[in-house]
């Protein structure tokens, strides 16, 4: 495995746990608004009739040949903040997200997530 340098060009692609497990498929990435660097995704879970988007952050990912392992237990994220198919993350959702995964939402006042 090796560190996945450009994460946009994984869109689609299995995302697994830290044992393995598949997730999801990842459908978006979110650009830390500070950095312009990919920092979160969105992995397509759920069952059909009942899909939604989950956020999971990309610190400490890593690819292989088809799937992309996050640093995460599929507990974790399956109970992190997620957003219906067609839906957007709100900036007032935004702080749950980051705080879901231990992360400082900053000081700053502005958005910290962008999807690009």
């Amino acid at each position: 495995m090796f560190e996945a340098a450009d994460i946009r060009e994984w869109r689609g692609q299995r995302v697994v746990d830290q044992d393995g497990e598949k997730i999801g498929e990842l459908e978006a990435v979110y650009v830390d608004t500070a950095t312009d660097q990919p920092a979160f995704g969105t992995v397509l879970t759920g069952f059909v009739g009942r899909r939604k988007l989950t956020f999971v952050p990309f610190a400490g990912a890593t690819v292989g040949p088809d799937y992309l392992k996050v640093a995460w237990s599929k507990a974790v994220v399956k109970d992190a903040p997620s957003i219906d198919t067609d839906g957007e993350l709100l900036a007032e959702d935004e702080p749950g997200v980051l705080a879901h995964y231990g992360l400082d939402a900053g000081t700053g006042g502005g958005r910290r997530l962008a999807r690009r």
